[in-house]
């Protein structure tokens, strides 16, 4: 990240970002390339590893943009319950995340500035180039009985149930709102997500975050599928970044999946987190012929059962009854469709020497009742299941995007006249 002046105002007369809030010029991080509707970058470039993708458009980048290689996902809880407070925030946020994602530092950067008061910026991702960064907002339901909101819930975020086999921590679930980062260099996340903690103090703290690595999906089906932990691919049938059709069918919320109170999400979706411990150590000693059998595909070359190629059509009743891949499928939950863009995780071990592991599951559908919801309690007879369990779990409607420089996280449910 370069040391850039822009044009904000000095640090003698804000004394930080911490009191009054950012009074960003509107000029401070212009640089970044618009984003189209289907999350793609107008400019190739940014899918090379190093480059930027644009932060304003219609929807927000980080959805349906190339999957970058590194996660660092933060739910956070509101402390403050002063709501003028609370959006200064979400606009000082969305100027930071402007600068960052140019590959700007935040606010006057990490040195040279007044001695005696800290730097806008941490600086650990100094001389760092953008590594595609992305960062995406998203509102959870817990949200919407603070600051007068629960008129504007929309319906289509629901409370979660309880699926067969929950073994939730509450510690690793819920929160007010979210934060996802992702890029190539996991110190560019890291970096957003600690500056963005730190520009929040006093009026939001993290409740719970995760790191990951190796996408475990991917929204360029064009690239080699990536593998999960468990060692095989996964994604194959993923919502490509540059399917618009199938993008508005099935990610994006339109005029008619809203009510008026809610008009608010049209543009947005809804993206639901959890945090899936596999059992490594009993998988690993697990025949090959029983792990093809639970996936439905060979571990090769990915293809279905019967099949040559990874991208042939599964015939699923060539599966067993209770193959993942079978019980998964569009075909099997009524045409249900997700943009899958999960990360695998190793947190240490578990102190009786299993790793933990397994995969942080990040899916973003036009509707969670007929997304997710759907997908998962027909998964309840998943032989997978025995390999793995879902320990932490939330769900956010993810506003729309950032169309220009006065534009701003949540301005669409935040301001009257929106």
């Amino acid at each position: 990240m370069t040391q850039t002046q822009g044009s904000v105002p000095s640090r003698r007369s804000l004394i930080g970002w911490g009191g009054a809030g950012l009074a960003l010029g509107a000029a401070a991080a212009s640089g970044a390339v618009a984003m189209t509707r289907t999350g793609e970058d107008v400019d190739p470039a940014a899918a090379e590893a190093g480059a930027a993708v644009g932060f304003h458009g219609s929807v927000q980048a980080g959805i349906a943009t190339p999957v970058q290689d590194r996660l660092h996902f933060a739910a956070f809880d509101v402390t403050t319950t002063d709501r003028a407070e609370f959006v200064r925030l979400l606009k000082d946020w969305t100027e930071a995340a402007r600068r960052m994602t140019a590959g700007k530092a935040v606010g006057e950067g990490a040195f040279g500035g007044l001695a005696e008061a800290p730097p806008d910026d941490t600086g650990e991702a100094l001389g760092l180039k953008p590594s595609r960064l992305t960062l995406t907002v998203g509102f959870g339901p817990s949200l919407f009985t603070k600051f007068g909101l629960a008129d504007r819930r929309p319906d289509a975020l629901i409370d979660l149930p309880t699926f067969a086999g929950d073994a939730l921590d509450a510690a690793r679930s819920n929160g007010d709102l979210c934060i996802q980062a992702c890029a190539d260099d996991p110190q560019v996340a890291v970096h957003a997500i600690r500056n963005l903690a730190r520009l929040g103090m006093g009026k939001v703290v993290i409740r719970w975050s995760q790191l990951g690595f190796g996408k475990t999906s991917s929204t360029t089906p064009d690239a080699q599928t990536p593998r999960n932990l468990m060692g095989f691919k996964d994604g194959t049938r993923n919502i490509a970044g540059t399917e618009t059709d199938r993008l508005e069918k099935f990610v994006w919320v339109g005029e008619k999946d809203v009510k008026e109170n809610s008009a608010w999400m049209v543009g947005g979706s809804y993206l639901v987190a959890r945090r899936i411990r596999m059992h490594i150590e009993t998988w690993d000693r697990t025949s090959l012929q029983e792990q093809e059998d639970i996936f439905g595909r060979d571990k090769g070359e990915g293809a279905p059962v019967g099949k040559a190629k990874e991208r042939d059509e599964p015939f699923l009743k060539a599966m067993k009854p209770d193959a993942h891949v079978r019980l998964a499928h569009p075909d099997s939950n009524h045409g249900a469709t997700l943009l899958r863009r999960g990360y695998s995780f190793t947190d240490g071990t578990d102190g009786l020497g299993r790793l933990e592991a397994g995969l942080f599951f990040l899916a973003y559908q036009r509707d969670v009742r007929e997304g997710f919801v759907r997908v998962q309690r027909n998964l309840a007879t998943d032989a997978l299941n025995e390999y793995i369990q879902h320990v932490g779990s939330a769900v956010f409607a993810v506003p729309p995007g950032v169309r220009d420089k006065d534009d701003w996280w949540g301005r669409t449910l935040f301001s009257k006249e929106a």
